[in-house]
């Protein structure tokens, strides 16, 4: 039956942002996301863990607020409605501020970090990727308020590279990864639709296979990490090279959308902003290396069983040989079309 229930809000959850981006309507547009959001409460609350009911309380809060917002900016626009929305610049900030506070980019991360501090890696991995297509959508379709958007995308750049310095949990260092990556996903949807799905697609199966191993390892704080990885080197590999991919170091593939977002960038004149997300995330970059340097260097002589771990080997391996070796063949591609 528990199995049941997941599979259930899991379809209503996939369908809530099918109908967020497929939709016609504004109106249409505010059912999908609170279809999507009605089933994402019940995947994360469980009566075994206290902290994800107070994770889910959380998200139900901040994901009101910002529904509110949404709806409050179409009834705006109704009342305009021989308007197109580029030329309603009050329905435009209303309604872009809801989305950025729906998908968690900074200044409104205040409840992202906390509602993953609480969650397991199962359900943080569906909030890291699949709960941010459906606001990038509507926020490609809206009427872009760039001065918004811009201080958006400074402020996840700078709030990413300081508040991810002094934590020892994974899951909140994962939460401000995914404020740096929103902001360079809202400055890709300035120029080019193309583009931020494109670094959307490398970033979630990046993220897909730290998590894989975090869950598999069972590893949630820095000290588990380095525990557990001296017990495998091979595994430690894969996780270093991930989390250097993930930071966009040019020999990995994590690097190829930041170079097609620079690219496009440059070519429309946006050179103080490139800079500027450039210097940024090297802020980003320096807690991946502090983490990716622990876990090479340090070593503990304390043995851990893991059980059943050659089953878990082959899959991560099998999904990180695609991810390490895919920049070649994403530059192959682009040349041929």
């Amino acid at each position: 039956m528990w199995y049941l229930n997941k599979m259930l809000f899991g379809s209503f959850l996939a369908l809530g942002t099918m109908v967020a981006a497929s939709s016609y309507s504004w109106m249409g547009m505010w059912m999908g996301l609170e279809i999507n959001l009605l089933s994402f409460i019940p995947l994360i609350s469980t009566s075994k863990n206290m902290y994800s009911s107070e994770s889910a309380l959380k998200y139900f809060i901040a994901q009101v607020m910002a529904s509110t917002i949404l709806l409050l900016a179409i009834i705006i626009l109704s009342t305009k409605i021989l308007y197109p929305l580029q030329n309603n610049i009050q329905s435009s900030l209303l309604f872009n501020t809801s989305l950025l506070l729906k998908m968690g980019a900074a200044p409104l991360h205040f409840w992202f970090p906390e509602v993953m501090e609480g969650l397991n890696w199962l359900n943080s991995m569906i909030l890291l990727t699949w709960q941010k297509i459906a606001p990038m959508m509507l926020l490609s379709y809206s009427g872009k308020t760039l001065l918004l958007l811009v201080t958006a995308i400074i402020s996840c750049m700078f709030v990413s590279g300081v508040m991810g310095q002094n934590h020892l949990s994974l899951r909140k260092i994962m939460a401000y990864s995914s404020i740096n990556h929103i902001g360079w996903m809202i400055a890709a949807s300035l120029f080019f639709e193309m583009i931020w799905m494109i670094y959307f697609i490398i970033y979630s199966i990046i993220t897909l296979n730290i998590v894989v191993m975090f869950k598999k390892l069972n590893i949630f704080y820095m000290k588990q990490l380095t525990l557990m990885m001296n017990q495998e080197p091979l595994i430690k590999m894969f996780f270093i090279l991930n989390f250097l991919s993930l930071g966009g170091l040019p020999p990995f593939l994590g690097f190829f959308p930041k170079w097609l977002t620079i690219q496009i960038m440059i070519n429309e004149s946006f050179f103080s902003l490139a800079i500027v997300m450039i210097l940024a995330t090297l802020a980003t970059l320096y807690f991946y290396m502090r983490i990716t340097f622990s876990t090479l260097v340090l070593s503990m002589n304390t043995f851990i069983q893991i059980n059943e771990f050659p089953t878990h080997k082959f899959l991560i391996m099998s999904i990180n040989l695609v991810t390490l070796a895919s920049l070649i063949l994403s530059t192959l591609i682009f040349n041929f079309f």
